[in-house]
């Protein structure tokens, strides 16, 4: 019994160190089998459909004739919507007139030779990414205002704790980069335009109109005064801030009591035909069913 464990015990010993000879004797090998592997070659690129679009657009945009002055309200308004690439007003006018292009392409084949309708579809695909761009405009203009007080109350304890009005900025643009990006990126732009030595009342000018936010407007004018005339800049932003969450609440009740002239319209035409029909509807139908056998009687 002991002999039969021996040799079993002799054999798995050996059938180890052989596999672990073999695996040791084996990976210079395999390793200099790995350098020897040629490189595979390369994969072909096949561009995405985004990215044809985008090269597409540029192209025709670059081709476009503009001048100075349109391309600068161009670019003025790309910006408030957020785009602030070099190549945005070029893909801007691109967008605009391939899309007018193929919006007549595709009334021609739809609609025959109807040139009007052609005429039609290619203004509308002219007049679409205005309308996109004023939209986004909007909806940005909207999340700054919204972030805002919660940015100058980070502000004022900020300054309050002895922090001067650039690093203020800095932080506040760090602390609002997850739940305020807009104003959050806003704010870095204008730290990083302080650090390339522009003057205060320019770059704070610029974040205004970068932005065209009426609240954002209003708070540059309160801070360069500040700067101006060295009155307190915590006390400027406090005052500043107790306006706008008066202004905001302000503005919510306004829009409260424009409920009620709005409810007229969907009450006449969905609530009261339903109301009618669950209140009058038995009673012409009782009324109908006893008449009608007087009338035949008569």
């Amino acid at each position: 019994m002991l002999l039969a464990e021996a040799i079993i015990v002799f054999t798995l010993m050996a059938v180890l160190t052989i596999g672990l000879g073999w695996r040791l004797y084996t990976f210079r090998g395999r390793a200099a089998a790995r350098l020897r592997e040629q490189s595979r070659p390369a994969q072909r690129f096949l561009p995405s459909p985004s990215l044809i679009w985008r090269e597409l657009v540029d192209r025709v945009g670059s081709l476009v004739p503009a001048s100075p002055r349109d391309l600068k309200a161009v670019e003025r308004r790309l910006v408030r919507a957020g785009f602030r690439g070099p190549r945005a007003a070029r893909i801007f006018n691109g967008t605009r007139v391939v899309l007018a292009l193929a919006g007549a392409a595709l009334a021609l084949l739809m609609g025959g030779n109807r040139l009007w309708l052609a005429a039609v579809a290619a203004a509308i695909g002219y007049r679409l990414p205005m309308l996109y761009i004023a939209r986004r405009t909007s909806r940005r203009q909207h999340r700054i205002e919204r972030g805002l007080p919660n940015a100058l109350d980070l502000m004022v304890v900020c300054v309050e704790a002895g922090l001067g009005l650039d690093q203020t900025i800095l932080q506040v643009a760090k602390e609002l980069e997850r739940a305020h990006p807009e104003i959050s990126g806003e704010f870095a732009l204008l730290n990083l335009e302080l650090r390339a030595g522009k003057r205060r009342p320019e770059a704070l000018r610029n974040l205004a109109e970068r932005t065209g936010a009426d609240d954002l407007k209003k708070l540059v004018a309160v801070l360069i005064q500040a700067d101006r005339f060295g009155t307190s800049i915590a006390q400027s932003l406090r005052g500043h801030s107790d306006y706008m969450r008066v202004m905001a609440r302000q503005r919510a009740e306004e829009r409260a009591a424009k409920i009620a002239v709005k409810l007229v319209f969907p009450i006449f035409f969905c609530i009261l035909p339903s109301l009618f029909v669950m209140t009058v509807g038995p009673v012409l139908t009782r009324l109908i069913r006893d008449l009608i056998p007087m009338v035949e009687n008569l």
